[in-house]
């Protein structure tokens, strides 16, 4: 309501000064202000997101229920025709999306790919962004690339969050995942209305450490996924009922995010990526990378690359990271297969 006066006041103000001003001005004013600090909301943002794969998708769709005009870009189609038939603007490239947006978000697969649809001088989204514009990179990438991002923008009078995101496949479509945002606190916050649509949003910190508490929160993920996968393949051997014992430990201490989401794909061999093995394994590699920047030692991290890597070795990479228990399969040459009676009962999607 105040942003609706204001707005009555400004356009009656410049009317008494220009009689020939016409009723088009005061979308143009609306656009003015909404990049230029004001609060967050369907009448007065306009929304751009670049990537609509297996989160992108389910997390445009929550945007455009709230009322939010949307713009897409995906480089195949076909994948943001969902978004189509809800109501969303297709465009041709990163750039015509920011040229349409006060907020541009991205979640794609690689720094290379965010490097190419953020800051590609002649398509890329800051191109095409209007100074007070705001990027808001949620892919898992490089710290440093955050940092860069966000200078870049400033240049431009523009803003930036790196503002990755954790819950897979389920919490996009639930709403319920953990953002980690770094940039600006002020702007994080004037952002939550949409971040809250998504899940809920952490403020980690200066520019990168979004990225930086993404990386730790993969690390941390790595080795509950080797824990999950080596006590199912013991169980078996030990002549368990794996679902049984999936069931046991679930309300005790070993339960955990990994056990509830994966353990009843895994027993029944659904290997649908809620999360790629390749993009994990890319996830893994940058923690390794500033692991040895930083001087760190994590073996814990270095053994869950390796088996992950033997996944794409066998030609898996497009499997969910739950496709682990495949590699510890191998390693022991023993199946889960024959385990596979129902579920855990511990949940799935």
């Amino acid at each position: 309501m105040p942003l609706q006066i204001s707005l009555r006041s400004l356009y009656t103000q410049s009317h008494k000064l220009n009689p020939t001003l016409s009723l088009p001005f005061l979308p143009y004013l609306r656009r003015t202000m909404a990049t230029s600090g004001d609060i967050v909301s369907p009448t007065t943002t306009r929304v751009g997101w670049i990537g609509t794969g297996v989160m992108g998708c389910s997390m445009c769709s929550h945007i455009i229920k709230a009322g939010f005009k949307l713009t897409v870009f995906n480089r195949t189609i076909s994948k943001a025709q969902p978004l189509l038939d809800l109501g969303a603007n297709l465009a041709s490239s990163p750039l015509a999306v920011a040229a349409q947006s006060d907020v541009v978000f991205s979640i794609v697969g690689y720094p290379s790919d965010v490097r190419s649809v953020l800051l590609d001088p002649t398509s890329g989204a800051l191109a095409g962004l209007r100074p007070g514009g705001v990027l808001v990179d949620m892919t898992t990438s490089e710290p440093s690339l955050a940092s860069e991002i966000a200078a870049a923008t400033a240049a431009k009078g523009c803003k930036a969050v790196d503002a990755p995101v954790s819950g897979g496949d389920r919490g996009a479509k639930n709403a319920s995942l953990a953002i980690f945002a770094g940039g600006n606190e002020g702007e994080v916050r004037r952002l939550n209305p949409l971040f809250s649509l998504l899940g809920k949003v952490n403020y980690m910190g200066e520019s990168g450490k979004g990225q930086f508490a993404k990386l730790a929160n993969q690390i941390t993920i790595a080795s509950t996924m080797v824990g999950l996968v080596e006590g199912m393949i013991y169980a078996h051997k030990a002549g368990l009922d794996v679902s049984l014992f999936l069931n046991a430990i679930s309300t005790g201490a070993a339960g955990s995010k990994s056990l509830d989401l994966y353990g009843s794909r895994i027993l029944q061999r659904d290997f649908e990526p809620g999360f790629f093995v390749n993009h994990f394994v890319k996830d893994l590699g940058i923690c390794l990378k500033e692991c040895q920047n930083m001087g760190l030692a994590l073996p814990g991290l270095a053994l869950a690359q390796q088996l992950y890597v033997s996944l794409k070795a066998h030609g898996e990479g497009n499997l969910g990271t739950q496709a682990l228990i495949l590699s510890l399969e191998r390693l022991n040459n023993v199946s889960l297969q024959s385990a596979a009676r129902g579920g855990s009962g511990s949940g799935s999607s």
